[in-house]
């Protein structure tokens, strides 16, 4: 199976009476999500679903992923993905869609970090996500444990045209 974690983009500051889970991607936060996902279109990403946190930037970077990708299905939207949630939970829900051929999860740091090193077997291994920063793993073992390999991180930078 092939996993995409995808960090957010660029969303908009905390202010009084904006609740974390109702801010807003940017214009550059959606611009860099979308020179990102040229470059995933191009390397051949065709998630077979989408999972999002149900914090609005998240969800909205999935919206932008699905219509950038060529993807038709529902976005599903689970409690795994939020901020406080857990690799542990992130492992689950892979676990739970182990017969598809892909998935896609939108989602915040620092879990897509932690998420990272967990399914590659180590909550030792450093990785950082920066904002639209998406991570290709691919996994073919479901058991308790995850046991996965890293195929590429793609960052905004790297993604520049």
């Amino acid at each position: 199976m092939e996993l995409y974690l995808f960090r957010h983009g660029i969303a908009e500051n905390g202010r009084p009476g904006l609740k974390d889970a109702d801010r807003a991607l940017t214009a550059e936060g959606k611009d860099k999500l979308k020179r990102v996902l040229v470059r995933a279109r191009g390397a051949g990403v065709e998630p077979g679903v989408i999972l999002s946190s149900p914090y609005r930037r998240a969800l909205e970077t999935a919206q932008i992923a699905a219509e950038s990708l060529g993807y038709r299905g529902k976005i599903v939207q689970t409690p795994a993905l939020t901020p406080d949630a857990s690799p542990h939970q992130v492992w689950e829900e892979i676990r739970a869609r182990r017969t598809e051929r892909s998935i896609l999860l939108a989602s915040h740091e620092p879990l897509m970090s932690a998420a990272v090193a967990f399914l590659l077997g180590s909550p030792a291994i450093a990785v950082e996500m920066k904002k639209a920063g998406l991570a290709r793993i691919d996994c073919d073992q479901f058991g308790p444990e995850p046991k996965a390999v890293l195929k590429w991180l793609l960052t905004p930078a790297i993604a520049k045209d």
